[in-house]
């Protein structure tokens, strides 16, 4: 099947990724999902199937921040919160699941913005 879309490509990935990522209520799952425009990160709890925590750029109290900021320092400042609403909740220690997205630029930065946030991963 060489007409496989990149969606397609990307969903074969993150379940090749999920097969060995798992959060427990020690060690929950930072999951990202990154679109054209925006970035999302979830900490997520697999054992009971909740989401923890979670952050992004079209979250109403982050969004007045965004106005003027790169794409790339939006994801910093996304991992940024998601670590500091975690660490409130006592989350201290993550697995990171890049779902499928390659490891650099904008999950890259949100992954560095979560561990000066205060997260270990």
């Amino acid at each position: 099947m060489a007409n496989k879309s990149r969606a397609d490509a990307r969903a074969k990935r993150h379940f090749r990724v999920r097969k060995n990522v798992f959060g427990t209520p020690d060690r929950p799952r930072l999951s990202v999902f990154r679109s054209l425009n925006e970035i999302y990160a979830q900490v997520i709890d697999d054992m009971e199937g909740n989401t923890l925590v979670s952050a992004s750029t079209v979250d109403a109290e982050l969004r007045t921040k965004f106005a003027d900021m790169k794409k790339i320092d939006q994801a910093r400042a996304v991992g940024k919160a998601v670590a500091e609403r975690a660490k409130s909740k006592g989350i201290n220690t993550v697995v990171f699941d890049r779902g499928g997205f390659r490891y650099m630029g904008r999950v890259k930065a949100l992954a560095d913005g979560a561990r000066e946030g205060g997260l270990e991963f």
